[in-house]
């Protein structure tokens, strides 16, 4: 699973990428705290609690995790894996995006929606019928993102604090 886009290949991850990885975690949770810190407030260091998962998902058959390699440097990264849903709906299993990260540098290069194609892809391979993602209600980019991929909007999810 690798392509490429200009002078980008989009590959999957493996462990020496991680430490390249983890500093746009960093980024990528700061922008969700910035847009909702009740909905994404943080513990301490939240890439090195990323780190373990990351690993696990380099090796995991059931997993998506690319990245955007425009050596010496990483450029973006996407991480995703298959998720059980409640067993009361006909689909038993998802593809679930949990993370899109395209460095500020690399941005609008067609980066972020190579690396959804490619997840989508994956998710396919691996046998799911349905691939769902999040994004913060603020993240207009995103959605627009995400729609010229195929995604719709399915659900709202609404807060409260107490």
């Amino acid at each position: 699973m690798a392509c490429y886009l200009g002078r980008m290949q989009i590959r999957a991850a493996v462990p020496a990428d991680i430490p390249a990885v983890l500093p746009m975690v960093t980024s990528t949770c700061a922008l969700h705290e910035q847009w909702d810190p009740a909905k994404y407030g943080l513990l301490e260091n939240p890439a090195s609690r990323y780190d373990r998962w990351l690993n696990n998902r380099v090796s995991d058959p059931r997993a998506v995790f690319v990245v955007a390699d425009a050596s010496p440097q990483i450029a973006g990264f996407l991480i995703g894996r298959v998720e059980e849903e409640i067993p009361i709906y006909r689909v038993s299993e998802y593809g679930f995006i949990h993370d899109v990260w395209v460095d500020p540098q690399f941005r609008h290069e067609g980066i972020a929606r190579q690396m959804v194609m490619l997840a989508i892809e994956r998710f396919k391979q691996i046998g799911v019928s349905q691939v769902r993602l999040d994004t913060a209600a603020v993240n207009d980019a995103a959605r627009a993102l995400f729609s010229s991929c195929g995604f719709r909007v399915s659900i709202i999810e609404m807060l409260i604090e107490l």
